[in-house]
């Protein structure tokens, strides 16, 4: 299977009544062969609206239905996918849509209007459709797409902000994604019993390459809510039994705490093979405390959109895990590198590196930036600061350009966000550097209580 269209295809006749996506909100289960027949028919409704194969087809909607088909079955027609970031500003939005080159927009009602006034600033035509976010009305199709597609060709076009403020298009093809996804069931195990509950937003690349494209693949399913709710997240664990949760250390920090389990939802626990967390740091405070609650234990692992999602993660094997520790390469090669391009040796800090087949293809209408970036020989240059140790496991330490330089001295913010965060009533905290008059810049943390 070399495209994303050929992974559905294959599910829809291998088993076509089971599950992939269920949306507890409205009580919809949609089957692999549901899904093919909306992707298919979301093909058709291109093809009379003039998009071609290769044109970029934009969302800006929830988590639900409509996101899941519009995700898949845009690439499954031979378009290129770019999700909008619901929370995203104006001036950051409005970017998006001007460079993207975008040809049509699917939006929740109560965004059209805010949509059509920032494109009204876009030189190109670009159309907005007002769509339910649990019922996108494409109705379903039989017919084959008549236009092959190529697993070099692109399929996903994601915004990245990073520390550069303009949000970068990074282009990711068919042959990216199915590797990322192929390396996440690899690791992880996952076979077409598993199934994943995860309220992470289609619009991130956690969201769409590790709960979709993964269980996808593995021709597993997906529970979806439309969002994360810490007084719903363990009522869905008890009625839908996932084995495996998706989660962001926010996710744990705030169910550790939520209100206690029942005794029905603490036996449903019993089905979870294990937690992921990625995105950002998981403190180690946070880590052995949740797992020691709630009976999950936790994969940590590391991806970024450049990579489809997918760069580290730690064993399936809790006995072989490290507290602190994004984990072994996964799916990719890596490296740790000094500023002048030097590759260290294990325990030295520098740059994390990364190459393999999940790689992008580069920064979209960004030549120079991409050429910074991504070495001739196909290295990624992450930006992450990092050292790997005597076992291969390898740590992030923080970002080369959000370094606090105090006095001269480099102080990386992870270290002060991981001590404030293991103070109990610490939800979230980031601490972040400010100009002063005798230091250069000085310590400021921000805490969410």
């Amino acid at each position: 299977m070399q495209t994303l269209r050929d992974v559905i295809d294959h599910h829809a006749e291998a088993r076509p009544d089971a599950p992939f996506l269920i949306a507890p909100e409205p009580g919809v289960t949609i089957t692999y062969r549901a899904l093919r027949a909306t992707c298919r028919a979301l093909g058709e409704f291109f093809d009379q609206r003039g998009v071609a194969p290769g044109e970029v087809v934009s969302f800006m909607l929830p988590n639900g239905v409509s996101a899941a088909t519009l995700f898949l079955g845009t690439m499954y027609a031979g378009r290129v996918v770019s999700p909008l970031n619901l929370i995203a500003q104006d001036a950051l939005l409005g970017h998006v849509l001007a460079h993207s080159d975008t040809r049509i927009v699917f939006a929740a009602p109560d965004g059209v209007d805010r949509l059509e006034r920032l494109l009204a600033k876009v030189p190109s035509v670009v159309s907005v459709r007002s769509t339910d976010p649990d019922d996108a009305g494409f109705g379903e199709a039989e017919a084959a797409p008549a236009v092959p597609i190529s697993m070099e060709k692109p399929a996903l076009l994601m915004y990245t902000s990073g520390t550069t403020g303009v949000p970068k298009g990074a282009l990711l093809t068919h042959a990216n994604l199915l590797h990322a996804g192929d390396a996440v069931v690899t690791g992880h195990r996952l076979t077409a019993t598993d199934r994943v509950l995860s309220s992470l937003p289609l619009y991130h690349v956690n969201g769409q390459c590790i709960a979709t494209v993964s269980p996808l693949l593995a021709g597993g399913s997906i529970v979806m809510p439309h969002r994360f709710s810490v007084s719903q997240w363990w009522s869905l664990v008890e009625r839908y039994r996932p084995t495996w949760l998706n989660m962001v250390p926010t996710i744990v920090s705030y169910l550790l705490n939520g209100p206690q389990l029942t005794a029905e939802q603490a036996a449903s626990c019993r089905h979870i093979r294990f937690g992921r967390s990625a995105s950002a740091p998981l403190p180690p405070a946070q880590h052995r405390a949740f797992e020691a609650r709630f009976g999950v234990s936790i994969i940590e692992a590391m991806g970024l959109t450049e990579c489809a999602s997918v760069a580290f993660a730690n064993p399936l094997d809790a006995a072989k895990r490290k507290y602190g520790s994004v984990g072994l390469p996964l799916g990719v090669e890596a490296r740790i590198a000094s500023v002048d391009g030097k590759v260290l040796d294990r325990g030295q800090r520098g740059e994390i590196q990364l190459r393999g087949a999940n790689v992008m293809l580069g920064y979209y209408k960004a030549p120079e930036l991409t050429a910074k970036t991504l070495s001739k020989d196909g290295w990624l240059a992450t930006g992450d600061l990092g050292y790997c140790d005597d076992e291969g496991f390898y740590f992030v330490t923080g970002r080369l350009k959000e370094l606090i330089i105090k006095g001269g001295e480099n102080i990386a913010p992870r270290e002060i966000d991981e001590a404030l965060l293991q103070h109990p009533a610490v939800l979230e905290a980031a601490a972040v550097g400010i100009a002063d008059p005798h230091y250069g810049q000085e310590i400021a943390a921000c805490i969410v209580l």
